[in-house]
């Protein structure tokens, strides 16, 4: 469970997204692996500007491609949409790896090395992205802020006769296709192209899986005679939950040829012989990764390490201090304590002093 600082300080927090040209021969999609310039991305406008253009800028902000820049201007909500799935899938990364030694660091030149490599880190970052703009998307057009969707039309559900339909559920199959045309197919020719399309994918696949159908009875004495149902996505934070636990799982892969076609295939690198064939072909629901991560532990071009960083005692100092040690600090702080609502309408509380220890790495 988190304490009250670090839920305080999630829930202030602001997401500034750090976004930089790539190079090389994979060019990334969107989000947390795209090609936009360092910029704070707001999700309001300004109130001068004027509303049928606004978003054209917010477009230009971006500095997408040429077809996602068509796509971003076609519909004014897509931009905002776009925007809160980077937000989004910054603070949910973040979130997940708040414990651990790489804390997700989105600061440019940490960032972009590790883009440059096929870490299980970057895996994460592909799919995180891919699920935060399927996620957005979906969630838009549920909340009528997109012009060329609406609610999901679920023409699939079973036992149609028994209730009908109703409520406004999230529509998964309009953002499914426009993520799709959005990210583009990218050159599927070196494995580095591959390895980044499945795990942008897998993005996509743990969305789908975790739609569930909810519904409320109608009729005399809540006898059920009429049910409204719509299709829920799941809570982002359960999104990021999974797809952690397959970073946790990510599987090593290398390039192997498919005598069939002559076509470059994927398959799992085995790091000890083991009885059996000696190469795997991953799950489409497996993260994928083809080099091994470096340990974060000192700063490098991949992170600023973990020196200073603060721990948590019987949790996991041991773990992110790499065995240097940690230091303890003891203060005194003044917390809002025995608050009670007072009518009407405020709450009243006590200030409560107490001294709490504090656990930083060593250098």
């Amino acid at each position: 469970m988190l304490d009250g600082h670090l839920l305080l300080g999630w829930l202030s927090f602001t997401i500034i997204v750090l976004l930089i040209n790539l190079p090389g021969p994979t060019t990334a999609y969107f989000g947390l692996t795209g090609n936009e310039p360092l910029s704070i991305l707001p999700l309001n406008t300004e109130p001068e500007e004027t509303a049928g253009k606004a978003h054209y800028k917010l477009c230009d902000r971006l500095k997408l491609e040429k077809k996602q820049r068509r796509m971003c201007r076609r519909d004014p909500g897509v931009a905002e949409t776009l925007m809160e799935a980077i937000s989004m899938s910054a603070l949910e990364c973040q979130y997940q790896f708040r414990f651990e030694r790489w804390n997700c660091t989105l600061e440019g030149r940490y960032r972009v090395s590790l883009l440059k490599k096929g870490f299980k880190e970057t895996a994460f970052l592909y799919a995180i992205s891919s699920a935060g703009l399927t996620h957005a998307m979906a969630k838009a057009c549920s909340a009528g802020r997109m012009e060329r969707c609406t609610c999901d039309e679920a023409p699939d559900l079973e036992n149609r006769k028994a209730w009908q339909w109703g409520g406004c559920g999230d529509n998964l199959k309009y953002s499914n296709k426009f993520v799709k045309e959005f990210l583009g197919k990218k050159s599927n020719k070196d494995l580095r192209a591959r390895v980044d399309l499945h795990n942008t994918n897998v993005g996509m696949k743990v969305i789908k899986a975790g739609v569930e159908t909810t519904c409320k009875c109608h009729g005399v004495s809540g006898s059920c005679t009429v049910q409204t149902c719509w299709r829920q996505l799941s809570p982002f934070h359960e999104i990021g939950k999974q797809l952690k636990q397959r970073y946790e799982t990510s599987l090593k892969v290398g390039s192997t040829t498919n005598e069939a076609t002559g076509e470059g295939d994927i398959s799992h690198v085995r790091m000890q012989p083991l009885p059996g064939p000696s190469d795997q072909i991953p799950r489409t629901t497996d993260l994928i990764h083809i080099d091994d991560s470096p340990s974060f532990c000192r700063m490098s071009k991949y992170s600023p390490g973990t020196s200073a960083r603060k721990c948590y005692k019987d949790k996991n100092c041991e773990s992110i201090c790499c065995g240097r040690g940690h230091n303890t600090q003891s203060r005194v702080v003044t917390r809002p304590c025995q608050c009670q609502v007072r009518w009407c309408c405020y709450v009243e509380c006590k200030q409560c002093t107490q001294r709490e220890e504090v656990y930083t790495c060593k250098d």
